[in-house]
């Protein structure tokens, strides 16, 4: 194969590869949890529940992060009153919680309504 070739190719794979990416954030379930951590290199998970008002003041802020992020961070959310589970396994004992994983494995977790900046500064560190 000659270089054009392998450099069309790598264009190729990379462009299939963001077209996967959600481009905001998309609700998870006790069930499909794993699968879709373990499916991107760079996961967001937004745990909140309907009735909590900080996790309504960092929505807006997390559907702009899946924007500004796609193709290379998953942006997830979980109603943890729907899913206790996943969110018993994870210690989730406040919202809105944002649990960050890599290669399938929790590498960060960041608890609170947070200002965009330091929310972004935390997810960097694993793209």
């Amino acid at each position: 194969m000659d270089e054009l070739e392998r450099i069309k190719r790598e264009k190729m794979e990379k462009f299939m590869k963001k077209a996967i990416y959600p481009d905001k954030p998309v609700l998870l379930s006790d069930r499909d949890f794993k699968e879709n951590v373990k499916k991107y290199d760079v996961v967001v998970v937004d745990m909140y529940a309907e009735w909590c008002m900080p996790c309504k003041v960092i929505a807006p802020i997390i559907e702009e992060l899946a924007k500004k992020y796609h193709g290379k961070v998953a942006f997830f959310k979980m109603d943890i009153d729907k899913n206790p589970l996943t969110a018993m396994e994870f210690g989730v004992m406040s919202i809105p919680t944002l649990l960050i994983f890599k290669d399938g494995k929790m590498v960060d977790r960041l608890v609170g309504a947070l200002p965009i900046n330091l929310i972004e500064e935390r997810i960097k560190k694993f793209i």
